[in-house]
């Protein structure tokens, strides 16, 4: 899933690393260049990688990219105060073929961000989990693509990881999609704000901590349904009290 791209090379020479390492579902979200897929430059990056070109989503937002997935994998260089810790395009590959092999239903999401900028605190904050390229100290720079194509490569190697683990039995209830653990948050910050626990103007970092809990907790379906529940009741109570 590739943020904010600006260069319609960059999209071809990604969709190229994808097609030779057997991967073909890309997703823009908020491309500079709306007709990115269709441009000359892309086309001629992409190498006969055409396919993936022409079957790539465009969405107008990472949110909306992300609304069906149920572990998205942030790649960057740069660690954040209340992200999670980056780990190795290796692990992270092992997680994401975890989630696959744990329930059919899963979606995993690999988020690259804008050629320039790379992923805002924002973006980065969508995500469950950071990838970071190891390189050189003192010059971690890798073009878009070659970033694409690290981590093809790695979900390629580790392909067979997957057949090994479809036998796995699936869990009771699968994981929250992304939309889902979103409109928690939302659910949340209300009933929080409704008994005063969460100034709204001077809200500090309680929720990007609360994030980060959630986050790492991997929550299910029907663990949000049970927040949910609670962030109800508390509203309800809130609303009879006044």
């Amino acid at each position: 899933m590739l943020v904010a791209t600006s260069h319609p090379g960059n999209v071809g020479a990604a969709a190229r690393a994808m097609r030779a390492m057997g991967l073909r579902r890309l997703v823009l979200a908020a491309p500079r260049d709306p007709q990115v897929c269709i441009h000359p430059e892309a086309i001629a990056r992409a190498s006969r990688a055409d396919d993936v070109l022409a079957a790539a989503r465009i969405v107008p937002s990472l949110a909306q990219a992300l609304a069906a997935s149920t572990l998205a994998i942030a790649v960057s260089a740069e660690t954040r105060e209340f992200g999670p810790p980056a780990q190795t395009p290796e692990a992270c590959v092992r997680l994401a073929r975890e989630e696959l092999a744990a329930d059919p239903s899963h979606r995993v999401s690999f988020v690259f961000g804008a050629e320039r900028t790379g992923l805002s605190i924002e973006e980065a904050g969508l995500c469950q989990a950071l990838c970071s390229i190891p390189g050189e100290a003192d010059y971690q720079s890798l073009n878009l693509a070659q970033a694409v194509q690290v981590i093809a490569y790695c979900l390629r190697a580790q392909a067979g990881a997957v057949q090994a683990a479809c036998g796995a039995e699936a869990p009771a209830s699968p994981h929250a999609t992304l939309a889902q653990v979103e409109a928690l948050h939302e659910h949340l910050e209300r009933a929080l704000s409704g008994i005063g626990f969460l100034d709204p103007r001077r809200p500090k970092k309680l929720m990007p901590r609360l994030r980060r809990l959630f986050a790492r907790a991997r929550l299910e379906t029907a663990e949000v349904a049970i927040l949910r529940g609670i962030c109800t009741r508390i509203e309800r109570l809130t609303r009879a009290s006044r």
